[in-house]
């Protein structure tokens, strides 16, 4: 292999992102442009890994190229695939587009699967780029193509997995034999708050009740709400078995049919879990409240409640709508306060980036019978209001004590960076395109975001504009330095309210009875915190691209029974090759081919977001127009698209 370095070729470090087409990228601050490192240079590094690589004799007018020297970390070591078997040799063909070579298994490490049966195996050594890795099967998971296989299959090739270790299992159990009764000591050690009306409100199908909301009218006419949160840290104590697969985990994922805990389920939908009429231990903060939202006084420490009624989001909206129903007046306190905190959150500069999001009906088999938008209530609204307010309050109770102590205020904070100044070139010149005027000659702020969002509102491209919006601004992450959000124009903000599926929260609430019991900063803990935030950060991602992953694959398998089927759509997206579509009421996004574009020779004009013809036809984003369903393609999770 030819080598382009001199023995002083300097040295960089970074993560490196391997494109489908095994062309790799290293990131690394000292250059404005990712590094790209071709594939006879990559060396066995594979997408995600941590590297050392020497860089190459720089080519005036070309990126920097070089070469990998040395794996410093790997980010995951398990596939998931295809088990392939010919000449007496198996392989596995990874689901995994970047993984750029295929695992050699050895006849003793295959598990006993068959010749196409889907796995999971790890990889077990790899050294010389020339030859495949070595791997072994650890699951069989199944004919490729079912739903449970399918679905389970995204879960492993995110990292994460359905089971339990055995000593977790243990532990949980252990806790529900002997905790799940309330015992009278505990109960006199917090504030209880079972004679109060409390509610959850959740959707039809869910089994974590993290969060319930309780109410008490003040003589003076305020009003008392409590939002009191499952006292997870209670059961699940730090450095336990528990504790360490939870962190491991980093949250719960959500996939279109199905729920992966953090924790295990005997904890998750029973122990913690907030159902009604049970006696439950939770960590609370109590506000008193004025009728127009503003906060008077606020409490935080660990309750016992028992929530007098289990709300679904559409029966709650329906007492509401219908002002008639169980617990209307309640209800409509909660409104008439959510409401007003919201106005003063926007008032503030806060984004609203609701998006349409979409459910699915499936069939006892998984297979998809309808696809459609999920409606957002006025009680999804009320419910996230209430959130956000202990969240921020929380925050700035955790920060005002440490500096009443003049320590180092550090935490575990939900932060979210400013949008960097060349996204912002690009989406303003994005939204020209479309008619918007986005000024980012000035410090772009909130508020200007917020205006953006106002004038988008009802416009054909209203949720083109949002989604191309949300992806200008930089990922909120964990930190355990505040330093404000940037989306909701909060000074001061964390995630206190879903122990039960995020880990952060865990992490908060024991920082919480830290600052109420007045203790000082442990260096030794800072460091830990530091690096949970970093995992957490990690994990919350590959969570999320499971759900994606999982709600794609369904978008696909609903259109292979709409082939040939015609459609309404947007044009969300144009490249060189393509232009992507997504059809108006599934959101399924696909692609129109240029090649499949018969009428007339098309290019891209990339500068005005624009498809053109030679005899002047053009295609831009937010075009509404018609397609007809070409293809749906299961195994590349893929929709082809034709204009009609």
């Amino acid at each position: 292999m030819p080598s382009y370095m001199t023995i002083d070729s300097p040295t960089v470090t970074g993560k490196m992102s391997i494109t489908v087409k095994g062309i790799g990228y290293i990131k690394n601050p000292d250059f404005d442009q990712d590094i790209e490192v071709q594939n006879n240079f990559l060396n066995t590094a594979l997408h995600g890994d941590e590297v050392e690589a020497k860089l190459h004799a720089q080519v005036e007018g070309m990126r920097q190229n070089a070469e990998v020297t040395a794996i410093i970390h790997r980010a995951k070591a398990g596939f998931v695939g295809v088990l392939e078997k010919a000449n007496g040799m198996s392989f596995l063909v990874p689901d995994d587009k970047k993984m750029y070579m295929d695992l050699v298994i050895p006849a003793d490490m295959t598990l006993d699967a068959k010749d196409g049966e889907k796995v999971y195996a790890i990889m077990t050594h790899w050294s010389d780029p020339k030859k495949n890795p070595e791997g072994k099967v650890t699951k069989v998971l199944g004919k490729k193509g079912d739903n449970n296989v399918e679905m389970l299959s995204i879960v492993l090739e995110k990292g994460f997995d359905t089971d339990f270790p055995d000593e977790v299992v243990a532990e949980a159990n252990e806790i529900e034999k002997n905790q799940r009764a309330i015992s009278h000591e505990e109960v006199a050690n917090r504030r209880d708050m079972r004679d109060t009306f409390t509610t959850t409100i959740d959707p039809h199908d869910a089994k974590d009740f993290d969060d319930a909301l309780s109410l008490k009218e003040l003589p003076n006419g305020n009003y008392e709400v409590g939002i009191h949160i499952a006292d997870v840290s209670h059961y699940v104590r730090e450095g336990n078995a528990l504790d360490k697969e939870a962190l491991k985990r980093g949250c719960s994922i959500y996939l279109v049919d199905r729920t992966i805990p953090m924790l295990p389920h005997i904890l998750s939908t029973d122990v913690c879990s907030l159902n009604p009429n049970e006696d439950k231990l939770t960590f609370s903060a109590v506000f008193e409240l004025t009728p127009n939202g503003q906060v008077v006084t606020r409490w935080f420490g660990r309750t016992v409640i028992n929530s007098d009624k289990r709300f679904v989001y559409e029966e709650a909206q329906e007492v509401i709508d219908a002002q008639a129903g169980n617990y209307l007046k309640e209800l409509m306190i909660f409104k008439g306060l959510a409401e007003a905190l919201r106005k003063e959150k926007v008032a503030n500069g806060a984004i609203d980036f609701e998006t349409t999001e979409v459910k699915f009906k499936l069939d006892d088999n998984g297979k998809p019978l309808e696809v459609y938008k999920k409606e957002r209530l006025d009680t999804h609204r009320l419910v996230e209001d209430f959130m956000l307010l202990a969240n921020r309050e929380v925050a700035k109770y955790l920060v005002d004590e440490k500096m009443k102590k003049k320590e180092d205020p550090i935490g575990v904070f939900r932060v979210h960076p400013s949008p960097d100044k060349e996204k912002l070139g690009e989406l303003s010149i994005f939204l020209k395109a479309l008619g918007f005027e986005f000024d980012v000659k000035k410090d772009v702020t909130p508020k200007d975001f917020q205006k953006l969002i106002t004038e988008a509102n009802g416009d054909v491209n209203e949720n083109l504009i949002k989604t191309t919006t949300i992806r200008t601004m930089a990922k909120a992450i964990y930190d355990v330095h505040n330093t404000g959000h940037f989306g909701l124009a909060f000074k001061f903000y964390t995630h206190f309210t879903s122990p039960i599926r995020r880990y952060p929260d865990l992490l908060v609430h024991r920082l919480l009875q830290d600052a109420l019991d007045n203790k000082n900063n442990d260096p030794q803990k800072t460091n830990f915190l530091m690096r949970a935030c970093k995992q957490s950060t990690e994990q919350e991602i590959y969570a999320s691209d499971a759900e994606r992953s999982s709600i794609k694959y369904k978008q696909v398998e609903y259109m292979v029974d709409h082939v040939g089927q015609e459609f309404n759509g947007v044009i969300t997206g144009v490249t060189e090759w393509g232009i992507y579509v997504e059809e108006e009421e599934t959101k399924c996004e696909g692609m129109v081919k240029l090649r499949d574009m018969n009428d007339d020779f098309y290019t891209l004009d990339a500068k005005r977001y624009m498809v053109k013809g030679s005899k002047g036809k053009t295609y831009t984003l937010g075009d509404r127009v018609k397609i007809k369903v070409l293809s749906a393609d299961m195994e590349k999770k893929v929709i082809d698209y034709k204009f009609v």
